[in-house]
């Protein structure tokens, strides 16, 4: 799950796009009604200076552009924490967040008592930003989780597990979200790989970025737009797929089943006959894939 050398990861600094993301999952807390996914870290943990400007004027960040993005972003977290409810129904209790960056799971985990084990995997860099935030909310670092940091040019994501103690050979429930439109679709097909290989109740959600080609034009139009203020902010976006040909590709890895979810899907499930009209676009998709 290696990132691109021009990302600015790789120099040590934080996730820009993390801080967005938890920007907007914190103006879905102040804003939005009824609430689709209900945070109360998203806040705290934005920092005292970005807690006080967001409570201060939420409406700031409510632009047509925003309230698409926080659409997508508070969809694709409410039915990946679905998705786990579902595998610990089944027994799982290991969770792995892959590429964590301001989620917040972890601090309001109404399994801990359970035994349900988190790992969060992230650069190094990002984690140490997560954990001041995490000081500067005072919120507190449960034992019911594990940082594991991973920095992919000297080890494996196989190694960066087993280290923080994860266990290969029980089943695990994964998420993977706002991270593989960074990533080359080998690093993408190597962390699936890895999944895929894992015992059978295992499973994945994660979102991608759909090809361009198969977008409508005004979303296309937007995708263009956004993709170009990443790349200028350092992160730029590297991969698009087919869903049909990604569910095929995920099959052929070894999941039992690869389901795509897309807006429609999203919409109907999560935004239905609202009053402020927060819709998810088809720019992106989530997949959840099963072992």
């Amino acid at each position: 799950m290696s990132i691109v050398s021009t990302n600015i990861i790789h120099a040590g600094i934080p996730s820009r796009s993390a801080l967005r993301v938890a920007t907007l999952r914190a103006v879905h807390q102040l804003l939005d009604e009824p609430i689709v996914f209900d945070d109360p870290i998203a806040l705290p943990i934005l920092g005292d200076q970005l807690e006080a400007t967001v409570r201060g004027d939420p409406f700031q960040f409510n632009d047509p552009l925003s309230r698409g993005l926080r659409a997508a972003l508070i969809a694709r977290s409410r039915f990946a924490e679905e998705m786990l409810h579902a595998a610990i129904s089944k027994g799982v209790q290991q969770y792995v967040v892959l590429g964590a960056g301001l989620d917040t799971f972890a601090y309001r985990n109404p399994f801990a008592a359970d035994a349900l084990q988190v790992y969060e995997v992230d650069h190094p860099s990002t984690q140490a930003w997560k954990k001041s935030l995490l000081q500067e909310g005072g919120i507190p670092i449960p034992q019911s989780v594990k940082f594991a940091a991973c920095d992919f040019e000297r080890s494996t994501l196989n190694e960066i597990l087993r280290e923080a103690g994860f266990n290969a050979s029980e089943p695990a429930c994964f998420s993977w979200l706002g991270v593989t439109m960074y990533l080359t679709q080998e690093a993408v097909f190597e962390t699936l790989r890895l999944v895929a290989a894992l015992p059978q109740g295992s499973s994945i959600t994660f979102d991608y970025r759909t090809h361009p080609a198969l977008q409508h034009p005004i979303e296309r139009v937007i995708g263009e737009f956004l993709e170009a203020q990443f790349l200028k902010q350092g992160e730029p976006w590297i991969s698009s797929y087919d869903p049909a040909v990604l569910a095929e590709e995920a099959r052929k890895l070894g999941f039992q089943s690869a389901d795509n979810i897309g807006a429609a899907e999203l919409n109907s499930r999560y935004f239905a006959r609202r009053k402020d009209g927060l819709q998810v676009g088809g720019g992106f998709r989530l997949m959840y894939a099963r072992t």
